[in-house]
This record gives C-alpha cells, sequence and structure tokens, in this order.
C-alpha cells in the first residue's frame, strides 16, 4: 500500500467513525442507548485506526503532523478504555474528558504544521478540518468535565461530535483531493 492511498484511506476511515461517534452521542428515541454506546466504540476504533493509517503514511518522524496523528490515536483509545472497561463511572469520565484533549492536542499539532505550508486552497481547508475537530474534541472535553462536576452541559458534547465529524470529512475530502489518480497510486504501491 502506498503512502498516498494509505493517508486517504486512513483519512477517510477517520472520517467515518467520527460520523459514527457522533451518532452514537447524539440523542435518539428510535435506537436503543445500548445500540448509540456500541456506535459511539466502534466510531472511536475507527477513528484511532483511521489516524494511526495516516501517521504511518507520513515518513519524516519528526513531522508535525505525524506525531499529532499518533496523539490523536492514544487520544481515541483513551476514549475507547472509558467506553469499554469497567471503571468507575468518574474514572470513565475522566478518561473521555483526557481522550477527548489529547485528540485536540495532536489536532493542534496538525494544524501547526500546515500553517508553515504554502498557503493553498487546500492547505486552507486541511487547515479548517483540522481546527474544527479541535474544536470539537474541545467542547466535548468541557462537556465531560461540566457533566463530572454535576453541571448541565445541555447539547455540548452532541454539537462538539458532530462539529468534529465536519472537520474530519473536510480533512478526508482534502486529503482526497491532494492524492495522485488511483492508476499512478496503484503504480505506486
Amino acid at each position: 500500500m502506498g503512502n498516498a492511498f494509505k493517508a486517504t484511506f486512513g483519512a477517510w476511515i477517520q472520517a467515518v467513525g467520527t460520523v459514527l461517534s457522533a451518532i452514537g452521542n447524539t440523542p435518539n428515541k428510535s435506537l436503543s442507548e445500548d445500540t448509540l454506546d456500541n456506535l459511539d466504540i466502534v466510531g472511536n476504533e475507527l477513528q484511532a485506526t483511521g489516524n494511526a493509517l495516516e501517521a504511518d503514511a507520513i515518513v519524516d518522524p519528526a513531522s508535525l503532523t505525524k506525531i499529532g496523528n499518533q496523539i490523536q490515536t492514544i487520544g481515541n483509545l483513551t476514549v475507547l478504555a472509558g467506553l469499554i472497561m469497567d471503571f468507575s463511572e468518574v474514572t470513565e469520565q475522566e478518561l473521555t474528558i483526557k481522550g477527548n484533549l489529547l485528540q485536540a492536542l495532536g489536532g493542534s499539532a496538525a494544524v501547526a504544521d500546515s500553517l508553515d505550508d504554502e498557503r493553498t486552497l487546500d492547505e486552507l481547508l486541511s487547515i479548517y478540518g483540522n481546527g474544527l475537530q479541535v474544536i470539537g474534541n474541545t467542547l466535548q472535553a468541557i462537556s465531560g468535565i461540566l457533566e463530572l462536576n454535576n453541571e448541565d452541559s445541555g447539547e455540548l458534547n452532541t454539537a462538539g461530535s458532530w462539529i468534529q465529524a465536519v472537520g474530519a470529512v473536510l480533512s478526508a475530502l482534502v486529503q482526497s483531493q491532494s492524492t495522485p489518480s488511483s492508476s499512478t497510486s496503484a503504480s505506486n504501491s
């Protein structure tokens, strides 16, 4: 698998994961709580996988984008630990908060890396995509902190989930646009 294809595939896996997680974090009377929880778990698994693929596609080990994707992978795995392991409710919430903050940190590294690049439409859209993900993850962390302190977080978590999903889809579209055509990438694999 060529690096360009791996990065694009990873971006779309991550985007699908953020959408599934957003659905899982959206109150819905037609889906059971177990179904919503499972969508959130699968979504975070896909996000971790997508971020890991994107990080692996970057050759430069000192690239802020590579490091950012690695940090985002760790953040998703931290959220997953809170979702699937048998911890107290407080510990589960703390893991989710820390995981979302790690994802925001990783996204911030990617934004910082993009700021040094040439100002093209693709780079601007990449900055917006990663920036939206940072904002979404930050809102989810704030929502978790409010809940942990028995304060009403309203629909902050849902809004954060969907903002992150929009950013991930935008990033995947930009990555797809910057990937060489499939005949070229197939020959590079």
